[in-house]
């Protein structure tokens, strides 16, 4: 059976994605890496925003046109909130909720009577990341979520907290590090929750890894700010742990934070941040932040502008404020028009363009090791290569490689030499 696996949405989908490869791989299934050429496809869909069940509409909709003879199983969160809709799209042939996807290969082969064919098989993972183009893997170590942000759907939509053990955790890393992965991201819906239903906590979680494994680069995913565990500090000194923490503020406005329902005020953000600074020279610090949240003043709003200005940050995702039914904040009054939401996100889109070029002008002239990813063809260099990879602190660096030497997947010292024009990467030379 060939099949193409796809997913919308955050890192927790992408490394569910991963475990249903593997899975595939040790039951003789090969991955294929377009749904033209599949029998079967698997669709993790995304619902955290409307726009996210738009394109995971579309993308039911192009499969069934593009393949028609493939059979389509659709998991994820659009999937579990709305799945008579999804059920009754022309083409799909299986839902299957967030509560049963761990058995997702499973309950797909009897269902669809998919045959596996044991000429085929292989160690569990072994082709399925490279098959993907992946040099780091990504790692779900729980699902789940206790708390409600009055924005949020997605704690509907995974349902309780559910960590997985420390041995299934470092067994999986281990078994992708022997395979050639370089770099992990531990991920989940509610990754500083860890351990919450076993003793256990985030910061335990990290140092078991980096106590029972030896691969050279761990990250983590998004984590709650307020989360952010005893001895945590102390972690970071690893280098091992890689110097870059995305923590969603959401909004830089205390009356919008108590609308979200968030569990952190400003004040406690901006003194987190100092101390994360302090310990760990060099830290890129991300974010997110919702513009347009129900109520949203003018004042709330050039009071967030203000406060992303005076902290500073590598990057920021913007969101407009998605309407979802079911949540407390669709029930909110003075709902943002559109106008005003495309308006401050234009605005707030120029001010973390002009961070992010400040951060990365930050490593001009320094010294930095890349985890490099595929080489493309240079587009102004006739018969050149150009290859680009990430930072410990997760810059993006692009090097043109002029001597025919092989980087993928390997991690070298570079010199950061240049800003792209397009100021989105990093340009760099080689030491030697």
């Amino acid at each position: 059976m060939r099949v193409n696996l796809k997913t919308l949405g955050c890192r927790l989908n992408e490394a569910e994605l991963e475990t249903w490869a593997q899975q595939l791989d040790a039951a003789g299934h090969q991955i294929v890496a377009h749904h033209q050429d599949a029998d079967l496809v698997v669709l993790n869909s995304c619902a955290v925003t409307q726009d996210a069940v738009k394109k995971s509409r579309q993308i039911i909709r192009r499969t069934h046109r593009e393949a028609p003879g493939a059979k389509l199983v659709v998991s994820g969160c659009y999937a579990t909130l709305n799945p008579q809709e999804v059920a009754e799209s022309l083409g799909v042939d299986l839902v299957i909720g967030n509560t049963e996807k761990s058995r997702l290969i499973d309950i797909a082969a009897e269902r669809l009577n998919l045959a596996a064919m044991p000429a085929f098989s292989s160690e569990p993972g072994e082709n399925s990341l490279f098959k993907r183009g992946r040099q780091r893997a990504f790692i779900k170590v729980q699902d789940g979520c206790r708390y409600r942000c009055t924005f949020c759907i997605v704690t509907s939509a995974r349902g309780e907290e559910k960590s997985r053990t420390l041995d299934e955790i470092v067994e999986e890393i281990n078994r992708l590090h022997n395979q050639g992965v370089q770099e992990f991201i531990l991920t989940g819906v509610h990754l500083g929750g860890y351990g919450s239903d076993l003793g256990l906590n985030l910061g335990e979680l990290v140092a078991t890894v980096l106590d029972r494994t030896s691969i050279p680069r761990l990250r983590l995913g998004s984590l709650e700010p307020w989360d952010i565990p005893e001895g945590f500090f102390s972690l970071m000194q690893n280098p091992r742990f890689m110097p870059h923490l995305h923590l969603p503020l959401q909004s830089g406005s205390d009356s919008v934070l108590r609308r979200m329902a968030r569990r952190c005020k400003t004040q406690d953000f901006a003194a987190l941040v100092q101390r994360l600074r302090s310990a760990v020279p060099g830290i890129n610090i991300t974010t997110d932040i919702i513009v347009g949240f129900p109520g949203e003043t003018g004042q709330e709003w050039e009071d967030t502008l203000a406060f992303i200005e005076a902290l500073g940050f590598g990057h920021i995702h913007i969101f407009s404020y998605s309407l979802r039914n079911g949540t407390k904040a669709a029930t909110l009054p003075d709902q943002v028009s559109e106008t005003v939401k495309r308006e401050r996100s234009r605005v707030l889109h120029l001010l973390a363009e002009r961070q992010k070029t400040q951060a990365q002008a930050h490593l001009l002239g320094s010294i930095a090791e890349i985890l490099w990813e595929q080489a493309k063809p240079a587009p102004e260099q006739t018969g050149l290569d150009i290859i680009s990879g990430y930072t410990p602190d997760y810059q993006r660096v692009a090097l043109l490689l002029t001597d025919g030497r092989q980087l993928e997947n390997t991690i070298t010292p570079v010199r950061i030499t240049a800003l792209a024009t397009e100021q989105d990467y990093l340009l760099a030379e080689m030491l030697v």
